[in-house]
């Protein structure tokens, strides 16, 4: 009898609670199943589908050198693969199943009906929390309430952290090689092959991913507070694509900070610098947004968090967003951000904000076309951190400033592109603009030089947000 580990999204050997529970207790072999009628239900991006594919053949070899056979089978759906699931746990003689929990509500259904078929056949399932560093649920207010402000919960996320994080794994000893007859089996990944561009540190296997992640912690998150924001540097850890694959995760991010910076084992997160905070704050963000989808489950099914906001007149697909999704609203930091995605599936997190409310609060259209185009394009494509992000920026969400926070995202452009070195590298129609004045091209110029005028009055659009949501409360 073996152990079969199911793998998801935690493509890692290191920090994997299932894969070291499982090895733990005797043979195991590995599966991974590629569900693409999924995938296209969900609208994920197939920049993302391609790294999936990249890391699985990572992780083969990972897994081969703990003598872990990892089979690699097209499950097509969550149904169909929950069928072949049970068919593999005949073959080999399964008596015990583990895994890593998801949150979006179609994961967790299928979680629940491998558990309850495995159970009619006497097979054991074991989950397991990973994503989060404080597991979903825990972490109530007064009431027994899941929080709903981030601040609220950040406060008691860290009065809770010593005794309610989750242990960090290490890599599990290597079983011996005679203990199953299985052979690993990735035959259905030459199908994949896309030949989309991809930038080179997202390829990175674990141990190049655990390297870049100190260097970070050592050398660069002491002035990430200061530099974040700024598109034009390379100041983020660029760890989101990496953590969205569940090739590293949040705890062992945390921990790279509590290593790098306290020298020592303490938990004493209040006495990290500022930069060092700030970035674990992220860390914090991506926990809440995971509390807050498994709390109010409606967000996976594209439903708003602040119910009462669906009233709002909320515009279709229309010219305004395809020109926004193309990188042609006439605003040169708006564009320049959307064709960064289009170009690399990645958008810095500052502009993430201000196309959101741009499209939102001046376009007026609904927030949940730019979270699908987002996630049709993103490499690190996140149902909790996509949906906490476009409905924060539009207000829909759990953000605690109310509706009037709206980015003008010409201060924005002056503000963290001073002099228009990232607008530069994205409009290059623009390049020969100098300075701060590339923010706001002369209409003249702007034609002559084959860019787009702007047509939204900003000031105009945004007093009607205004009065939308205002509208609401009458």
């Amino acid at each position: 009898m073996s152990n079969l580990v199911w793998f998801r999204n935690d493509l890692r050997v290191y920090d994997n609670p299932a894969l070291f529970q499982a090895m733990s207790k005797g043979p195991c072999i590995a599966v991974y199943f590629i569900t693409d009628d999924q995938w296209d239900d969900h609208g994920l991006s197939q920049i993302k589908r391609q790294l999936i594919v990249e890391h699985l053949k990572l992780l083969e070899q990972s897994l081969a050198v703990l003598n872990v056979p990892l089979i690699v089978i097209d499950g097509r759906s969550f149904s169909h693969s929950t069928k072949l699931l049970l068919e593999m746990c005949n073959q080999h003689e399964i008596s015990a199943v583990y895994f890593n929990h998801e949150y979006g509500v179609n994961e967790k259904r299928q979680t629940t009906n491998v558990e309850l078929d495995l159970k009619v056949r006497n097979i054991n399932s074991h989950g397991f929390n990973e994503q989060c560093i404080i597991t979903p649920g825990s972490i109530k207010n007064g009431q027994g309430e899941s929080y709903k402000v981030f601040s609220a919960f950040k406060r008691k996320w860290y009065s809770d952290f010593v005794e309610q994080a989750r242990p960090l794994y290490t890599k599990p000893k290597a079983q011996s090689s005679s203990l199953t007859s299985a052979v690993s089996n990735l035959e259905c990944l030459k199908d994949y092959d896309l030949s989309i561009p991809l930038q080179e540190h997202w390829l990175f296997n674990e141990s190049q991913i655990h390297d870049y992640l100190t260097e970070f912690a050592y050398s660069q998150v002491d002035r990430y507070h200061l530099e974040r924001d700024i598109p034009s540097l390379n100041s983020t850890s660029r760890l989101s694509t990496h953590l969205a694959l569940g090739v590293i995760t949040t705890r062992q991010c945390l921990q790279a900070i509590l290593e790098t910076k306290l020298n020592s084992n303490t938990y004493s997160l209040d006495l990290l610098h500022e930069g060092a905070q700030c970035w674990v704050n992220e860390l914090i963000w991506r926990d809440f947004y995971r509390h807050i989808l498994v709390a109010f489950p409606r967000i996976s099914k594209g439903k708003a968090f602040k119910q009462e906001t669906e009233k709002l007149p909320w515009k279709s697909n229309n010219q305004d967003f395809l020109n926004w999704c193309q990188g042609l609203t006439g605003i040169p930091i708006i564009d320049a951000a959307m064709r960064q995605l289009n170009q690399t599936g990645w958008m810095h997190n500052r502009l993430r904000m201000v196309t959101a409310m741009y499209l939102t609060k001046h376009l007026h259209i609904d927030w949940r076309l730019g979270e699908q185009y987002f996630y049709s394009k993103l490499a690190d494509a996140d149902l909790a951190s996509n949906n906490g992000g476009w409905q924060w920026s539009a207000s829909t969400g759990v953000d605690a400033v109310p509706y009037f926070r709206i980015f003008n995202p010409y201060r924005q452009a002056e503000r963290f592109d001073p002099n228009g070195d990232f607008v530069r590298k994205y409009v290059k129609e623009l390049n020969s603009i100098k300075g701060k004045a590339i923010h706001k091209p002369d209409k003249a110029l702007a034609i002559e030089l084959n860019y787009p005028m702007m047509t939204v009055d900003l000031k105009i659009e945004a007093d009607k947000t205004k009065s939308y949501f205002k509208a609401l409360k009458q």
